[in-house]
């Protein structure tokens, strides 16, 4: 199916793990597809993925990616200079913790590459850089990663399923269908109505030092990840012997602390506004069971292209393709993008894509709106 075949890129491998599941084979008068999947839609998009294919579009250019890692590394590198020349008074430490919470979201993006294994064509080559990156490089579990990340790919926006949206409801309401039901049930976890406002001095910036600071520790020693905690491991000493080396011992804990909470902060605002503005004004509803088009085309929208656009989402502005062809190396996206359009509007399928502004206002709105519909059904007698 689709979705087996957009996740797996070692085919062969993985089928050998398949043959023991198989049950037989559909009677020749029974449908190959569900009555809920449009049949014309997955016979195009079929089609689309063997173009792709032919044209090489999901094999990567390694110098792109290797260039990549370069410029995360010496940002990393960069950061500690700035206090080793210049000293740790106010401005060399704001400038450092800059250079430091770019890398560190330039190293977000390159892990999420590795994860979807679409940096080697060798998937171990994939998971080794995966840990190298993931954990020594951001201190964080690659297979806590993987775990919720292929969740969230499976079933975008679908409640239950996706936990990129388990913010429902005790932090925030999502969707129009479930703001209402909540409203109409008189379930109130927070104040709902002002959601859009108190999104602002939450989400954005209490994601990473908070719940993935301690969901990725928690996952990984309950699942038992040994080497992932192993790896995290040296993070923590690398980023204490480094910048503790610069400083004075009173003052050690204390700054590395200050350090690594506040370039958190930084790092989750900019990967929270980055990863929601394509999924959170979107669809938002129960698993329809719908084909894999349509339930990727649903929970997602682009965001305009430009050199800036690419470098500061990680090329996550081809959110409506990377969800198609999640292997795909992101520096193809562009490429592959007029097809799907094509697609799209064959099938009478609406493709959006907006400037990036709009795209974080957008959140607000969805929110506010939300928000509102939920006081509505709450007071409604």
């Amino acid at each position: 199916q689709d979705a087996f075949v957009a996740f797996h890129v070692d085919k062969v491998l993985v089928s050998k793990y398949l043959k023991p599941l198989q049950i037989g084979e559909l009677a020749p008068d029974q449908p190959s597809i569900e009555p809920t999947k449009n049949e014309m839609l997955v016979r195009d998009f079929r089609e689309l993925r063997a173009a792709v294919e032919r044209m090489g579009l999901l094999e990567p250019n390694q110098l792109f990616f290797f260039l990549h890692l370069a410029h995360i590394l010496l940002l990393d590198i960069a950061a500690w200079l700035i206090l080793f020349y210049f000293g740790t008074s106010l401005m060399p430490f704001v400038f450092s913790l800059l250079v430091l919470t770019i890398s560190q979201v330039q190293a977000s993006w390159l892990q999420h590459d590795l994860g979807h294994l679409s940096v080697f064509r060798k998937t171990r080559w994939n998971h080794w850089l995966h840990k190298f990156v993931m954990c020594h490089l951001i201190g964080a579990s690659a297979k806590w990663w993987t775990l919720l990340h292929s969740r969230h790919h499976a079933k975008p926006n679908c409640v239950h399923k996706d936990p990129d949206i388990d913010m429902h409801p005790f932090l925030f309401t999502l969707g129009k269908k479930f703001s209402v039901e909540l409203g109409i049930k008189k379930t109130k976890y927070m104040p709902y109505n002002h959601q859009h406002k108190y999104f602002f001095i939450t989400l954005p910036p209490l994601l990473f030092p908070t719940y993935f600071q301690c969901h990725t520790f928690y996952i990984a020693y309950t699942k038992k990840y040994w080497m992932d905690l192993a790896w995290m491991l040296t993070f923590y000493i690398r980023l204490f012997y480094t910048y503790g080396s610069l400083l004075e011992i009173k003052t050690w804990l204390c700054c590395c602390f200050t350090e690594l909470s506040l370039h958190r902060m930084l790092e989750s605002s900019w990967f929270v506004w980055v990863s929601q503005m394509s999924h959170i004004p979107m669809d938002i509803d129960y698993d329809k069971n719908l084909d894999w088009v349509s339930t990727q085309l649903h929970a997602t929208c682009n965001v305009e292209q430009s050199l800036f656009n690419d470098w500061f989402t990680g090329h996550l502005n081809f959110q409506i393709e990377h969800h198609l062809f999640p292997s795909m190396p992101r520096h193809n996206y562009w490429k592959v993008a007029p097809l799907v359009k094509s697609l799209c509007a064959k099938h009478g399928i609406e493709y959006q894509c907006k400037p990036l502004l709009r795209a974080f206002a957008d959140i607000v709105h969805s929110l506010k709106n939300w928000g509102e519909l939920w006081l509505d059904a709450y007071l409604h007698k």
